[in-house]
C-alpha cells in the first residue's frame, strides 16, 4: 500500500499536475479579493491557467537534462516520459478550447506569456551560446517570478473586468511571494545549474546568503500584507497572509534539512496552494 500511494504521489507531483493545481488555486486566491467572494472552480481562465501549467512544465521536463544522481524526476521521465507527451498534447488542448472564451486582452497577454515560458526551456535566443532564459541566471529568476504573477494574479484582474492599478499590493505581494519559492528551486538546482555554467543568484552570493534573502523576503511579504490591510480592511485575509508566510518558513526549512525533488515539488511549491486554500476559506 505504500509503494502504491509513492507511485501516486511522484506521478501527481512529477507531471505537474500539482503544479497546475496550484496555478490555479493562486488565481482563486486573487479572485477571492476581486469580487468579495469564493470564485466558481471552473472557468475559462482556470481551465487555461491549469492546461498551460502542464504544458509548459512537462515540456520543460521533457527536454531538460540532469544525472540520476541529482533529480528524481530525471529518473522518473526516463521510466514514464510517456506521461509528459500526454499531458503535454492534453494541456494545449485546453489551452486552446479555453483561449474561445477569454477576451482579446488575456489572448495578447497569453502570447507574451507562452513566449516567455517556452524560451526559458528551449533555445530561443538569438544568441551564439546562452540561447535558454534559464541559461542566464538573474533574467531566470526574475522571468520566472514575474510569469507566475502576471498569470496569478494580473490575468484575474482582466478576465473580471478590474482595475489593474487598483490592485499593487497584491501584485507585489505575489511577486515577493513567488520570489520566495522561486529562490529556494535555484538552491535545490545550485549544483547542476553550476555544472552548467549557469550563474543563478544563489551561485552568486552563496547558500547562506540565499536564506538571508529568503527571510527577508518573507518579512517583505508580512509587511506588504499589513499595508494591503489598510487599503482593503479584512483580518481574517490578514490572518491568513501571515499563517502562509509562517508555514513557507517552515516548509523551506524543512527542505534544507531534507532536500528531495519530492520536498520542493510538494511541499515548497505546496505553499502555493496553502496560501490559496487559507484565502478562499478566510
Amino acid at each position: 500500500m505504500k509503494k502504491v500511494i509513492n507511485r501516486l504521489v511522484e506521478w501527481i507531483l512529477f507531471t505537474s499536475l500539482f503544479a497546475a493545481c496550484c496555478a490555479v488555486g493562486l488565481c482563486m486566491a486573487t479572485e477571492r479579493l476581486l469580487i468579495a467572494a469564493i470564485p466558481p472552480l471552473y472557468t475559462s481562465l482556470h481551465v487555461f491557467v491549469f492546461g498551460s501549467t502542464l504544458l509548459v512544465y512537462n515540456t520543460h521536463h521533457i527536454i531538460k537534462k540532469s544525472s540520476a544522481k541529482l533529480s528524481d524526476i530525471y529518473v522518473w521521465t526516463q521510466h514514464f516520459k510517456y506521461w509528459h507527451f500526454f499531458l503535454c498534447a492534453a494541456g494545449l488542448l485546453m489551452c486552446i478550447t479555453s483561449l474561445f472564451w477569454l477576451s482579446w486582452k488575456i489572448w495578447l497577454g497569453c502570447i507574451v506569456l507562452g513566449l516567455l515560458s517556452f524560451a526559458y526551456s528551449i533555445p530561443m535566443l538569438p544568441f551564439k551560446n546562452k540561447k535558454r532564459i534559464r541559461d542566464f541566471g538573474w533574467i531566470k529568476i526574475t522571468v520566472l517570478t514575474s510569469v507566475w504573477t502576471i498569470v496569478t494574479s494580473i490575468l484575474p484582474m482582466l478576465y473580471w473586468n478590474k482595475p489593474i492599478l487598483n490592485y499593487p499590493y497584491e501584485i507585489l505581494m505575489r511577486f515577493v511571494f513567488m520570489f520566495t519559492l522561486c529562490v529556494a528551486f535555484d538552491i535545490r538546482d545550485m549544483q547542476t545549474d553550476l555544472e552548467a555554467d549557469i550563474y543563478t543568484l544563489p551561485n552568486l552570493i552563496g547558500l547562506k546568503n540565499s536564506y538571508r534573502l529568503i527571510n527577508t523576503a518573507i518579512v517583505l511579504f508580512a509587511v506588504l500584507c499589513i499595508v494591503q490591510y489598510f487599503r482593503y480592511p479584512s483580518l481574517p485575509r490578514l490572518w491568513a497572509d501571515m499563517l502562509a508566510a509562517l508555514f513557507t518558513k517552515a516548509a523551506i526549512e524543512y527542505s534544507k534539512r531534507y532536500p528531495s525533488d519530492k520536498a520542493y515539488l510538494g511541499l515548497v511549491d505546496g505553499m502555493m496552494l496553502l496560501y490559496a486554500i487559507l484565502i478562499l476559506l478566510y
